[in-house]
């Protein structure tokens, strides 16, 4: 099966959407000094101010939150061999942290585990520069000093290569899931619409979004409400709330002591 996930999923983990109204990412970027929201992820604004992305990034760096419920689950659906795929709109990390081997994902939206100079274009683990980002530092190119950039995808910018392999996992599909997103930004909305038309694609999600509120099949199911109960309803259903205790409380005790 292939997921599409979004920000819902990680909004319960205490990570703040892009588009909510009053609570999402852009109603709340006053404190960065920005002519407005989307400039934080222009390239031509951060080539001439980069300071406020990195401010913004330090708040969203991977290890400042925790995977939840929503990521668990999609961990124990790997688990059993069942996820060929999981394309993800989030840029916070935490499919990784939850598990998920990157052969796996496809972050559409970028990456802070990688990141490569804006100069000479090297590319370095994204966690070279953790230290400069907590700092409050924008971080520098070890070979050139040139601004060194996470591997986030801007607006204007081409998704990763590996977005590419939506042309053959979407065929492949015997089953979709779309979880916690909007389906409002392209290309990656339009995945929805890119399973065989009998396979059966699932939503879980606030409100009916994209084909689900155009251009339903017959074989959609939409669980409509707070993400995370969604999940929880399915998981019921599946017989898996054990595995998911077990999971979930063997991953919490891992990160409990890499924190200490």
């Amino acid at each position: 099966m292939v997921v599409m996930a979004g920000a819902g999923i990680s909004t319960p983990s205490g990570i703040p959407d892009f588009r909510s109204p009053g609570s999402g990412l852009y109603s709340n970027l006053e404190q960065y000094n920005i002519p407005y929201p989307e400039a934080i992820f222009e390239l031509m604004y951060f080539s001439v101010n980069p300071k406020p992305f990195f401010t913004l990034a330090k708040e969203l760096y991977p290890g400042n939150y925790r995977p939840n419920y929503a990521h668990y689950f999609l961990r124990l659906l790997h688990d059993k061999g069942l996820l060929l795929r999981l394309y993800t709109q989030n840029i916070d990390g935490l499919e990784r942290v939850a598990g998920i081997p990157p052969d796996r994902l496809v972050e559409a939206h970028g990456t802070f585990a990688t990141a490569t100079c804006t100069v000479c274009r090297n590319n370095f683990p994204g966690e070279d520069f953790r230290g400069d980002i907590m700092a409050d530092k924008v971080p520098h190119c070890p070979v050139c000093t040139g601004v060194v950039k996470p591997d986030i995808v801007f607006f204007g910018e081409e998704l990763p290569q590996r977005f590419l392999l939506h042309l053959t996992d979407f065929p492949r599909a015997d089953l979709l899931f779309v979880i916690g997103t909007s389906l409002e930004v392209e290309p990656f909305a339009s995945l929805a619409r890119a399973t065989r038309s009998s396979v059966p694609r699932v939503l879980i999600n606030r409100d009916l979004v994209g084909p689900f509120a155009r251009q339903r099949c017959a074989s959609d199911v939409a669980q409509l409400g707070d993400v995370v109960s969604g999940v929880k309803k399915l998981v019921e259903l599946l017989g898996w709330s054990e595995e998911m205790q077990t999971l979930i409380q063997k991953e919490k005790e891992k990160l409990d002591a890499k924190d200490k």
